[in-house]
């Protein structure tokens, strides 16, 4: 664990690993889902860093961590999410790229990739952004302001993210003129996450191979754009 600035100088707590070799090493930052800084998120930080680069997970919700759904649901609903992105997300950001990384991306799942999509628009120090099945309310997303290149990975059978709203979002996306790649799978919301079906919810389930499958996307896609 460790500590860093945001943009107005209060201090957030985050994981960081590093790779075999750090130095000059690229940076991803990753956002949590709704459960907060829990062991699978770390798990997402551990698999980046081992292929490469220096992951950094801040830690939302300052220390706590949900079990359960309505837990969760009551942390993130007391989450500001601009806030989060526009100052903890892009604390993330700055503090890998002045530590080292002249490239730094940002990914999230669900609630993360929510801030992921704001993040490509309020962090203009991001160098690309990957969106696991999450959206936020379009009316905040500013298309006109992302200028670098987004990744997303999208679950036709989502019941908390309809793929309605992720088409709209694209067409969005696509009128202000965003490079970004959206692949649709054919699975369940919080298909990457192995213990998505430990929660006891119906509408998670984990999907090895669709897992898989977007897992080589996003390391060609962080190949391509920060390595």
């Amino acid at each position: 664990m460790i500590t860093f600035n945001r943009p107005d100088g209060q201090s957030v707590n985050a994981y960081l690993v590093e790779p075999a070799n750090a130095k000059d090493a690229p940076g991803v930052v990753v956002i949590q889902e709704w459960w907060g800084l829990d062991d699978e998120v770390k798990a997402v930080a551990n698999r980046l860093a081992e292929a490469g680069y220096r992951a950094l997970v801040p830690d939302l919700y300052r220390g706590k961590v949900a079990l359960e759904a309505n837990e969760a649901e009551h942390l993130m609903n007391g989450l500001n999410f601009g806030d989060a992105a526009s100052q903890d997300i892009r604390g993330a950001v700055q503090y890998l790229k002045a530590t080292g990384s002249a490239k730094v991306a940002v990914t999230g799942f669900c609630m993360g990739g929510a801030l992921t999509v704001l993040s490509a628009g309020l962090v203009p120090e991001c160098d690309g952004t990957i969106v696991w099945y999450g959206y936020p309310p379009l009316e905040y997303v500013d298309a006109s302001a992302i200028k670098k290149p987004m990744l997303a990975h999208w679950a036709l059978h989502d019941e908390f993210f309809s793929i309605a709203g992720v088409d709209q979002l694209e067409e969005k996306l696509k009128q202000a003129g965003v490079n970004y790649d959206f692949e649709r799978y054919d699975a369940k919301h919080a298909f990457a996450n192995p213990k998505s079906e430990q929660r006891n919810m119906p509408p998670l389930q984990y999907n090895p191979a669709a897992a898989q499958l977007a897992w080589q996307r996003t390391l060609d896609f962080l190949k391509k754009n920060i390595a």
